[in-house]
């Protein structure tokens, strides 16, 4: 019996540095940490991140591509030169998974062959190439007098039913998207390998609430895991940027326990 190791994501503690996220994971008592990729020299490092893994007893469960939109120009601007950077420094710490995101639609050609190039590349490793659950963007039409919806993730921004091996689900995304965590994870089943822990309200903004603090059934889906298969991590993902130390600290600490709680033992 086993239970999924919790991890803190480097990008929980933005805008502080990369090593006070391995300190905070540290005191806080989780299992690991979830490296975001960024412009901070230290994330792109195997060597350096093995040296804080050390120090601080944490080690590096995950590693996030920089396929956002603020990291566009990390590591260049070719998208699968981005993603087998990812593989090779996870394969370089001993990471378990490689989280993605789908391509922007104006990325027409890296999108055209993504789901067949994850696969290549997934053959190719032991690390999990896990895409993740993104959403709709959302915006007021100009009258004001209703919402319109640009699909700007190609090929989709759900992969349920793409032919992904590995998927993270991230559950603030969810709720952007007006789904039910719960019923996105049991239709994943085995597939679903990763797991950013957060919530939302149902709002347009991509909130990442600490669990518990939304309307997403992260208690659930949490519970949900044994069923499903689950061998994976869960990555606690919550914005904190707006908040001070004290509040942060709690928000971290209470997304801990909140996991501590729900999660079950694995077979």
């Amino acid at each position: 019996m086993r239970v999924p190791p919790i991890l803190l994501s480097t990008s929980s503690c933005y805008p502080s540095s990369t090593e006070s996220c391995f300190a905070d994971a540290a005191r806080l008592g989780y299992d690991g940490v979830e490296v975001m990729v960024w412009k901070w020299p230290e994330t792109r490092d195997a060597r350096r991140l093995g040296e804080l893994a050390e120090t601080y007893g944490v080690p590096v469960l995950s590693i996030h591509s920089p396929t956002l939109l603020l990291t566009q120009r990390v590591w260049g601007t070719d998208p699968w030169g981005k993603i087998d950077r990812s593989v090779e420094l996870a394969e370089a710490v001993g990471a378990e998974a490689v989280v993605v995101h789908p391509p922007f639609r104006w990325q027409r050609d890296y999108a055209a062959g993504f789901v067949e190039g994850i696969a290549r590349r997934q053959a190719a490793t032991e690390v999990k190439l896990a895409v993740e659950n993104m959403f709709p963007w959302k915006a007021r039409a100009k009258d004001g007098s209703r919402t319109k919806e640009r699909h700007a993730y190609l090929p989709h921004w759900d992969p349920v039913d793409l032919g992904y091996e590995h998927v993270t689900l991230d559950l603030s995304h969810a709720g952007v998207a007006g789904q039910d965590s719960l019923e996105v994870a049991r239709r994943l089943g085995g597939r679903l390998a990763h797991l950013h822990l957060t919530d939302s309200t149902g709002s347009n903004r991509d909130e990442h609430l600490a669990p518990g603090r939304g309307s997403q059934p992260c208690e659930e889906v949490l519970r949900a895991l044994p069923e499903l298969g689950f061998t994976g991590s869960v990555a606690v993902e919550v914005t904190t940027r707006k908040m001070r130390p004290a509040e942060r600290e709690a928000a971290l600490a209470e997304s801990l326990a909140f996991a501590r709680e729900h999660l079950p033992s694995l077979t």
